[in-house]
């Protein structure tokens, strides 16, 4: 890799346990700063595979941290380079996000891990460590709430990481993620064009790419499932109808209250 950055010497944040480095990185594009948070599961059976897979330059793929399920956080690229987790993904107008971004590899096997299907849980350990994780990085970068996503929130038609089961209430609980919105929700009917294309408007300005079209395609579906995942894990159908264009608005008034507070 001649010409290439030096891989990761030193730790940049005190929680970090050891060092992996990776190859798999380059520079951040066009001088960006960092200004996002994107979270993962790695997928993968345990944190030393999903570790090995992110060190081999062949794989093509990295993170900048790793936290295993007993809490241990694991450097694999320096913050100020840029890892490649998100892949091709959008949020907000931003269409490189491994740019802007530092990605966070959880250890959890994934969907379809459990013999019925599901989603392993995160163990309690686990998640302190990436609530107290994340909160260093945001602490030192001054990330808004709001730009704290996951996979699946960036990359809805490729991706379902974290999962409709990662416990984002503690990020909020902390003032690290956006809360679920207190909104009293209607009875569930399919929308129409006209309530599709408000869902879609609603759904675009919390920072999706979604085409607003009155259309309920197949990106429209995807990006309700990625959306349903974060704020009503309870049902993850991908249907475009009343309750989750309710909740989506809530979740704009929301951001609208905190734009207008800050």
């Amino acid at each position: 890799m001649s010409g290439s950055p030096p891989l990761l010497k030193r730790a940049d944040s005190p929680l970090v346990a050891r060092l992996s480095p990776s190859p798999n990185f380059g520079v951040r594009r066009g001088g960006r700063g960092i200004d996002m948070i994107v979270l993962h599961y790695t997928g993968c059976p345990s944190a030393e595979a999903a570790c090995l897979w992110m060190c081999a330059p062949e794989s093509q793929v990295s993170a900048h941290y790793l936290v295993d399920e007993d809490g241990e956080i694991v450097q694999l690229v320096a913050e100020e380079m840029r890892a490649w987790h998100a892949g091709a993904a959008f949020w907000a107008g931003e269409e490189d996000v491994n740019s802007c971004s530092i990605g966070i590899e959880i250890q959890n096997a994934g969907h379809g891990a459990c013999e019925a299907g599901g989603l392993p849980p995160y163990p309690e350990a686990q998640m302190r460590a990436v609530v107290a994780l994340v909160k260093d990085i945001v602490r030192r970068h001054g990330i808004r709430p709001e730009r704290v996503v996951g996979h699946s929130d960036v990359a809805p038609m490729r991706k379902a990481d974290p999962g409709e089961h990662f416990p984002w209430r503690m990020l909020a609980d902390a003032g690290l993620a956006l809360p679920v919105p207190q909104v009293v929700l209607p009875e569930m009917k399919v929308l129409d064009g006209h309530g599709v294309r408000a869902l879609q408007e609603a759904l675009a300005r919390i920072g999706y790419g979604v085409p607003v079209s009155g259309e309920a395609c197949e990106q429209t579906a995807a990006v309700v499932r990625a959306f349903q995942r974060r704020f009503m894990p309870q049902r993850v159908d991908g249907v475009a109808e009343a309750r989750v264009l309710a909740m989506a608005q809530a979740v704009c008034n929301m951001l609208d209250e905190r734009a207008s507070s800050a």
